[in-house]
This record gives structure tokens, C-alpha cells and sequence, in this order.
């Protein structure tokens, strides 16, 4: 009896552990920990030059992009996050930033969503 005891318990510690760490696994989306729409305020900088392709994207907007844009995943769900639908965001034309910023390292032809990048 104290032998099944001790055996149910060391399952039920696998179980808690096993959820636990899958836990962890799925939480890390295209963003790592955070999420598309956590990151989106960080692109608030970016605001202007995301509703109108003729606006110029400020200093710190670029510094934004270029930083979210070292995975090209998360800067894409960021352009397509609620948070950014829901301030005015033009995803075709949020694209267009890292292009304007002239980052290098841009990811050219990316696909995001229905859009790509230039």
C-alpha cells in the first residue's frame, strides 16, 4: 500500500512536471515570452509612418524596427497584432518601414500575412 502510494505520487509529480514544461514551450510564440500585441506598443514610435507611406519614420521608430525586426516572425505578427488593427495600423503600409528606415538587413521578400516585404 505504501509502495502504491509512493508510486502514484512520483506520477503525479511526472504529470505536473510534464504540463509544466510543456507549458513553457508553448508560451514562446513568434516574439519568444511576449507577445505580438505587448511588442505593438513598442512600435508606438511608429505610428504616423504605419498610416501613411509618405510619412518618414522617426529615429526611434527605426531603432524599434531594426531591434523587433532580428526575427522577422515576431516583427511580422506585430504588424498584423490586434493591438496595431485596432491604432489605425495599414499593414501595407507597415511593411514598407523597415524599407524606409534603409535597414540593411532587412528582410527582403518576407512574407507576411498576405503582404511582403520590400
Amino acid at each position: 500500500m505504501a509502495l502504491q502510494k509512493k508510486y502514484v505520487g512520483f506520477l503525479v509529480l511526472l504529470v505536473v512536471l510534464g504540463i509544466t514544461g510543456f507549458k513553457g514551450v508553448d508560451a514562446a510564440g513568434e516574439c519568444g515570452n511576449a507577445s505580438p500585441d505587448t511588442e505593438a506598443w513598442k512600435l508606438a514610435p511608429c505610428e504616423a509612418a504605419a498610416q501613411n507611406e509618405k510619412a518618414a519614420p522617426s529615429k526611434s521608430c527605426c531603432l524599434q524596427v531594426k531591434k523587433i525586426g532580428q526575427n522577422p516572425d515576431c516583427l511580422c505578427a506585430v504588424m498584423l497584432s490586434n493591438t496595431a488593427k485596432s491604432s489605425g495600423i495599414k499593414p501595407e503600409v507597415a511593411v514598407t518601414i523597415p524599407k524606409r528606415c534603409n535597414l540593411a538587413d532587412r528582410p527582403v521578400g518576407y512574407k507576411c500575412g498576405a503582404y511582403t516585404l520590400p
